[in-house]
């Protein structure tokens, strides 16, 4: 009986040997190739669905982005730092604020920013305040390229500058219609936050129309809480088909970063001033020579007054377009060329569009009698800066 379970043992034994060997070597063999081995199994094709090159994941904006972002550069100005008056350098207190100065005369002062090519030619949109005082600009093409700008003008009154370069084969963007945007609309926003290089940032319009920001002189701005950071500013706020809705110009922030409280100048905006500084050097504007206020609930009161649309002049420069007029302080602007003005602001904008030398029909409210005077519109004096 021992015999015959050694017998048995080797058998087996021998018998799986065989198998093993047979199995890595000659697995066709086995039940007329239909097991196949390991090596087999990781080489066969197996028959997969895969997605064709460039189709776009549901509910991506890759073709949107990919349409714009060419478009996009970055900007780096600098301009020489501040001399520090030899007065304060003998101080041993202010030094130590300062720090030794003496071999350091061509520091420059260096910051960053947004651009958007607008036009083939090298004409480039951004905000007056990425180049404003700049003594060199630098652009940084999303393909590699880098060339310097010179500045073509700029307009503080909506914190807009036009400058250009000179390279070929410029990729221009697309311009939108801002003009048929709605709140909800999903926008992407494009540019250099905090110099890590191009990013783009997705959000909605939150609100359009914003103004009384105390921002620009003009505003009125589309709403977005897509993250627009530092460095974002002159960038792109695009629709959903790549084409330039806004140019990004501030947000709202305690603390330097975003908040998904975001302004951008709409392109109805953005393009007659670029049109106007391209052609001219800088931005015309209509001008009456008033200062205007609104109408409060207390103001409609003290004048009596049933309305709470139009605006108050409360002032009028003598000799300009409103006093020769006709004007008072005190009289309440109600319509300009018949268009109906809701408020000082609404009244600045439809002032601000019109032609210098043209003569316009302005209705005003005085004394509770509706009248209408005729003006011969001037032109906008610049706005003045303050210096630093």
């Amino acid at each position: 009986m021992r015999r015959f379970w050694l017998l048995f043992a080797q058998t087996i034994t021998v018998g799986l040997a065989i198998w093993f060997i047979v199995t890595t070597l000659k697995p066709e063999w086995i039940n007329g190739g239909l097991t196949s081995s390991p090596l087999h199994i990781a080489t066969s094709k197996v028959p997969l669905q895969e997605a064709a090159p460039g189709t776009p994941t549901p509910g991506s904006y890759r073709q949107a982005a990919q349409r714009a972002m060419p478009s996009v550069v970055n900007v780096f100005t600098s301009k020489d730092a501040k001399p520090v008056s030899p007065e304060v350098m003998e101080d041993p207190l202010l030094r130590k604020f300062f720090g030794d100065r003496g071999d350091d005369a061509d520091e420059k002062q260096s910051s960053l920013g947004s651009g958007v090519i607008v036009s083939s030619q090298g004409y480039i949109l951004t905000n007056n305040h990425v180049v404003e005082a700049a003594d060199e600009i630098e652009v940084a093409l999303a393909d590699g390229r880098t060339a310097s700008a010179k500045v073509v003008g700029t307009d503080p009154e909506t914190d807009l500058a036009v400058i250009k370069i000179d390279l070929p084969n410029l990729p221009a963007v697309t311009l939108g219609r801002a003009d048929q945007a709605s709140v909800g609309d999903v926008v992407l926003a494009i540019g250099n936050p905090f110099g890590v290089g191009q990013t783009v940032t997705m959000g909605i319009i939150s609100a359009l129309g914003r103004s009384h920001l105390g921002i620009n002189q003009f505003e009125n701005f589309i709403q977005t809480d897509a993250a627009i950071n530092p460095g974002n500013s002159g960038g792109a706020l695009i629709d959903t088909n790549g084409n330039l809705i806004g140019i990004n110009t501030a947000i709202y922030s305690r603390t330097g970063g975003s908040l998904g409280i975001g302004f951008a100048v709409p392109m109805t905006t953005a393009k007659t001033v670029m049109e106007s500084i391209i052609n001219t050097g800088h931005m015309v504007r209509g001008f009456i020579g008033v200062e205007p206020q609104d109408i409060t609930p207390e103001l409609a009161e003290s004048f009596s007054l049933n309305r709470s649309t139009g605006a108050i002049i409360a002032g009028v420069i003598k000799n300009g377009p409103g006093d020769k007029a006709g004007l008072k302080p005190g009289d309440i602007l109600v319509a300009i060329d018949g268009k109906p003005i809701t408020d000082s602001n609404d009244m600045t904008n439809l002032i601000a569009q019109l032609q210098p030398g043209t003569k316009t029909k302005l209705t005003v409210l005085r004394k509770a009698q509706e009248t209408t005077v005729e003006a011969v519109v001037g032109k906008r004096p610049p706005m003045k800066r303050v210096q630093e």
